[in-house]
């Protein structure tokens, strides 16, 4: 929905399921999505872990600690894993649209030599500051949002700060900070405007992208709905991976701790 901004929810599910049934909501999957996803939450659990820890030994507030962890962990992310991952999982997304035409699409190996071979690391690395951004204000909103209302769960429940909380409450916490944690939607439309392996023949579209000037185009082409199409299953997507990478997190640090 990011990459087709005139589209609503029923079309955009027709559309990925027109590319092959359900494996269509796979695109990207292997081998992309896997290298990101297994190095991705590495960096992201030791980087948020030790300024979160860091920031809270110097008397900074747990929401403000975790807006700082998250922010870091994020930015630590980007630019270590995610800027090739990213930029060739969107590219395998995208390059279906060119079979379209009638022109079998290269594969995805093929892809990766042909933008290194063109335009080397700085190719594959391609969007990689919307990425981090997009990383730094995702994290740094989810993990201060979750840690908020942490807070707030303890105020309510009569207990002290520092008090464990319950897994229930834990998941609670880690929604209300997914959901809100989407505000940064935007971020998002930019990176994949700037990825996406479509030739655009639109006029008004520069030719040489940045964040700034993409946010810029999508507004003046799709308005302020443009920048925020596709945010209703990026709450859905935000929600699990702040349960799964603050919340379970915990446990799993407190898990270590132990050891």
């Amino acid at each position: 929905m990011a990459a087709n901004r005139t589209q609503g929810m029923p079309q955009a599910i027709a559309t990925v399921w027109s590319r092959g049934g359900f494996a269509g909501f796979y695109q990207g999957l292997i081998p992309w999505a896997w290298i990101e996803a297994s190095t991705k939450g590495g960096v992201l659990m030791f980087t948020a872990s030790e300024i979160e820890q860091v920031a809270m030994h110097n008397g900074i507030g747990p929401a403000a600690a975790g807006l700082l962890g998250g922010m870091g962990g994020g930015i630590a992310q980007a630019y270590a894993t995610m800027g090739f991952c990213t930029c060739m999982k969107t590219v395998e997304i995208t390059r279906h649209k060119q079979a379209a035409t009638g022109v079998k699409p290269a594969s995805t190996w093929v892809v990766f030599a042909d933008i290194y071979r063109k335009d080397g690391i700085r190719g594959i690395n391609k969007g990689v500051n919307a990425v981090a951004l997009r990383q730094m204000t995702n994290w740094g909103s989810r993990m201060g949002f979750a840690r908020a209302a942490e807070s707030m769960i303890r105020s309510a429940r009569g207990k002290k700060e520092g008090e464990k909380l319950g897994a229930l409450d834990k998941i609670a916490s880690s929604t209300i900070g997914g959901a809100l944690a989407t505000w940064n939607q935007p971020i998002e439309v930019v990176r994949v405007e700037m990825q996406s392996a479509n030739k655009s023949t639109n006029p008004n579209r520069p030719a040489k992208l940045t964040v700034f000037n993409t946010l810029g185009y999508i507004y003046k082409e799709n308005g302020i709905k443009g920048l925020y199409r596709g945010v209703t299953p990026r709450i859905g997507l935000g929600i699990w991976q702040t349960v799964c990478m603050v919340s379970f997190a915990d446990y799993v640090k407190a898990w270590v701790n132990k050891k």
